[in-house]
C-alpha cells in the first residue's frame, strides 16, 4: 500500500499564485496578438505582391493552395496596396 500526500497541498508548494500566473500569461497573450497582427499584415502584403506578379487573386490562391476567398479577403483586409 502506497500513501501519498494530498494533491492540493503539493500544488500549493510548487505553483505561483494565480495572480502572478495570470499577469504573466496575459502579457504573453498581448505580445502574441501583436505579433499575429504584424504577421497578418505582412502576409496580406505578400499576397498582394503575388497578385501583382501573377495577375489575379485566383492565380495566387491556386499557387499557394488556399481558397480564392481566403486569399482575396486577406489582400483586401491586410495589404497596403489594395
Amino acid at each position: 500500500m502506497t500513501i501519498t500526500a494530498p494533491r492540493d497541498s503539493l500544488l500549493d508548494v510548487t505553483e505561483e499564485p494565480w495572480r502572478v500566473r495570470f499577469r504573466r500569461e496575459d502579457e504573453l497573450v498581448e505580445q502574441l496578438q501583436s505579433q499575429l497582427a504584424g504577421a497578418l499584415e505582412r502576409r496580406g502584403q505578400a499576397l498582394a505582391d503575388g497578385k501583382a506578379e501573377l495577375g489575379s487573386a485566383y492565380k495566387v490562391a491556386k499557387d499557394v493552395g488556399r481558397s480564392y476567398t481566403a486569399v482575396n479577403d486577406a489582400i483586401k483586409k491586410y495589404s497596403t496596396t489594395e
